[in-house]
């Protein structure tokens, strides 16, 4: 069974065990009782299935995508395989760093893999395994004594590739390297002009005023410290370069998921959930409709026409799986259900006719005053950050206690550039 005829039967499974939890809730809200304890016991167990059902929906949905990015490079008729490259049937034959360096052809010399495989022999023994050759190409300033060497190209993109799974507003947002600048700096429309008048042919009008102003995104520094045991270093199968990626990817991920979340903008990014007149002012909050304690459905219809027309198409909900738990018991004027699952594959599961993504740090706490979710075109949400990431070997720090330290060094900035692309969910008073 191929993984879209997987993800086809999951969302199929998981069609009939809502449409099973919707018949419960209408029978419990007919007679207009409260659940027994086996109903209970029951919905719960069918709401931990669709939980899971979803999460491996996600998983196989993801690999189907990564694979179809994958493809396979044609040959190239004018560049037929060379005796020793690999590809007419006899093993590659291994280039040393400092072979690669004298390769006039070679524009970015992290981005090959004698590199990489000289960066993985570093991470493991150290300095003592390069040449003075191969360390002078690896080193990124004079600092010889702490050990800053550039990580290789790839490993430097898989690194990010994993923020991307964990940190999900980087998955929709705009994300700029700066190469050259400290900051980014984007244009606003501070003040428009007013609207054209009609008039006789010789005029020109009413005088208008045009203001412009400026968001500004200054990367900011982000560390973090990992150690290894020795022992795991020399025998582990997936690399010392791998462990130490896994690792950092998860500690630098919801570093800055939180930050994309609810960072005040004090030397961290500014959060879509923290009221700002440098980002989501507090005239973008909706909660009209709701309770001190209930997210009501009349507050999500709200909140979606608060949202200019132009932004829907691009616009997703965003809320904790908490919230969203309440969210799928909830129904319309009309008795319908304004969550809907997506059956065919590759059409997302949707509220009120717009997709959702979940995040573990959306504020969930349904609390008189406090923001639950939000709506919006993650596009305008913008992420400046510096191009290179540091790796830091420390040996003799932890020589007693057999262990290898790694510091992993990264530099960036994020905010909401343009408000009215979101509307935010806030609890009643």
């Amino acid at each position: 069974m191929t993984n879209m005829e997987k993800v086809l039967e999951l969302k199929q499974k998981r069609a009939k065990l809502v449409h099973d939890c919707r018949a419960m809730l209408d029978k419990i809200e007919t007679e207009k009782r409260s659940f027994t304890t086996e109903e209970d016991t029951e919905y719960n167990r069918m709401d931990s299935e669709i939980d899971k059902m979803e999460i491996d929906i996600g998983r196989l949905e993801k690999q189907i995508e990564r694979e179809r990015k994958l493809g396979e490079p044609e040959a190239d008729p004018l560049n037929p395989p060379k005796e020793g490259d690999g590809q007419d049937g006899k093993p590659p034959k291994k280039r040393t760093l400092a072979q690669a360096l004298e390769d006039r052809s070679i524009t970015n010399i992290r981005e090959t893999e004698e590199y990489r495989e000289a960066f993985s022999l570093w991470m493991a023994n150290g300095s003592a395994a390069l040449t003075a050759e191969e360390h002078r190409a690896m080193q990124v300033d004079n600092d010889i004594g702490g050990g800053y060497l550039v990580t290789p190209q790839q490993m430097v993109m898989e690194l990010l590739k994993g923020v991307d799974d964990i940190a999900v507003i980087r998955q929709f947002a705009r994300v700029f390297p700066l190469r050259t600048a400290r900051s980014l700096g984007a244009p606003t429309l501070d003040s428009d002009a007013d609207d054209a008048d009609w008039t006789a042919e010789l005029k020109t009008g009413d005088e208008t005023e045009i203001e412009f102003g400026k968001r500004e995104l200054r990367p900011h520094p982000l560390a973090k410290r990992a150690k290894i045991s020795n022992t795991l270093l020399r025998i582990a199968q997936m690399g010392p370069e791998a462990i130490v990626r896994e690792r950092l990817s998860y500690k630098f991920g919801i570093t800055q998921e939180k930050a994309y979340m609810t960072g005040d903008g004090n030397q961290k990014p500014l959060g879509v959930f923290t009221a700002s007149a440098n980002g989501i002012s507090t005239d973008r909050d909706v909660s009209d409709g709701n309770t001190a304690t209930q997210l009501k459905p009349d507050n999500l219809i709200n909140v979606k026409y608060e949202l200019k027309g132009p932004y829907h198409a691009r616009a997703r909900w965003m809320f904790h799986r908490y919230v969203l738990r309440e969210i799928r018991k909830m129904k319309d004027g009309n008795g319908q259900y304004i969550w809907a699952p997506g059956i065919s594959g590759g059409v997302p599961d949707r509220i009120l006719e717009m997709p959702y993504t979940l995040s573990e740090y959306v504020p969930y706490t349904m609390t008189a005053g406090l923001y639950v979710g939000i709506l919006g075109d993650f596009r305008y949400y913008w992420i400046a950050e510096a191009l290179d990431m540091q790796m830091q070997r420390l040996v003799e720090l932890y020589a007693e206690t057999n262990q290898t330290g790694f510091i992993g060094r990264y530099e960036g900035d994020g905010m909401p550039v343009l408000e009215e692309a979101f509307v935010r969910i806030k609890m009643g008073s």
